[in-house]
Parts: C-alpha cells; sequence; structure tokens
C-alpha cells in the first residue's frame, strides 16, 4: 500500500523543500507543484479557468507517478490547495476541485516562517497571508480529511513531519487515535 501525504499551506512555507526532503528520508518519490509552474508561465493573473487547469493537472501528475512511489508519495500540493487558491483569488470554490482524490495524510504548514518573496509568490503581507492561511486550513477542516500541523523552524517541521508520516503506517489503537487530535 501506498499512502498519499500532501503539503498544503500558504506560500514560503517550505512546502516543496520538505516534500523533497521528505521523499528523500524515505527513499521514494514525490510531485512538485503545478501551479507554480503555471503561474511562471502564464503570470499570477489566474481566474477560474487557470485554477481548474492547474488542479485538474496536479491531481492527473500524482496519479501519474503513484505505481513508483514506494510506501509513500509526497505531492507539494493538491486540489484541495487549489481549492483554497481560487477562494483567495476568485472568491469562490468550483466545485470540481473537490472531487479528486484525496491523500491520506494533509500536512498543514503553519506561516510561523519568513515569507521570502520571489517571481510568483502574491500573499506576502501579514494580514493577506493570515488571511490565506485561514482559508487553507478551512479547506482542510470542511473536507473532512486527516491532517496535522506542522511549525517551527525547518528542523523541528521535518522531525514533526516524518513522525507523522511514520504513524501511517502504525496499526490504529482500539482507543481510535486520530492524526487529527495532533491539531487540537
Amino acid at each position: 500500500m501506498t499512502f498519499r501525504v500532501v503539503l498544503h499551506g500558504v506560500e514560503s512555507t517550505g512546502k516543496s523543500v520538505l516534500a523533497e526532503r521528505l521523499a528523500r528520508h524515505f527513499g521514494t518519490i514525490w510531485v512538485p507543484e503545478y501551479g507554480r509552474t503555471y503561474a511562471e508561465t502564464h503570470g499570477v493573473d489566474m481566474g477560474e479557468e487557470d485554477l481548474l487547469t492547474i488542479g485538474r493537472t496536479q491531481a492527473a501528475m500524482i496519479e501519474a507517478v503513484l505505481p513508483g512511489a514506494h510506501r509513500f508519495l509526497f505531492a507539494d500540493t493538491d486540489s484541495l490547495m487549489t481549492a483554497a487558491w481560487a477562494e483567495m483569488m476568485i472568491g469562490h470554490v468550483p466545485d470540481v476541485l473537490l472531487t479528486y482524490p484525496k491523500a491520506d495524510l494533509y500536512l498543514l504548514m503553519e506561516p510561523d516562517v519568513a515569507w521570502v518573496p520571489d517571481a510568483v509568490r502574491i500573499y506576502g503581507d501579514d494580514s493577506v497571508r493570515t488571511r490565506f492561511a485561514a482559508i487553507s486550513r478551512n479547506m482542510l477542516e470542511k473536507s473532512g480529511v486527516v491532517w496535522a500541523s506542522v511549525g517551527g523552524d525547518w528542523d523541528a517541521r521535518l522531525a514533526r513531519a516524518v513522525r507523522l508520516v511514520e504513524a501511517l503506517e502504525r496499526p490504529k489503537p482500539s482507543s481510535g487515535f486520530d492524526l487529527a487530535q495532533e491539531n487540537e
């Protein structure tokens, strides 16, 4: 069995770096964020059709590499993050973005690290970043997926993520432990 683990959260919180580090740690593969590639090519002024293309392509990329994954597949975002982007950018979530396969675990990257600007990052203002972080968290809560918050410095993020991912393979105790309890 291959567990899907998606890194979720606002820009500049280390999703790409952590996805790659986790894949290396667990000896498997990871899927980069298609939305970044799309923005680098087409710009950051996006409408609904752009976001639908990103969501569809990200889902297809994840499905395409799944057979080559060993135990875990890490993805830097999926259609739920694209849905959060849609709410932030166009004010609503197209229903189709909520229909793609969900991960076994979402790691919500907390915005407790410095925002680093680049050519495609657009939500660096503190109040806007806070709003986007709330939208991202709410998307996970509304979707009913299993998720856990990951914050702190880069080493703390990796250590916590490794523990959470390893917990996916452990038998579930009769007490009904749920990774989502990690967020309380």
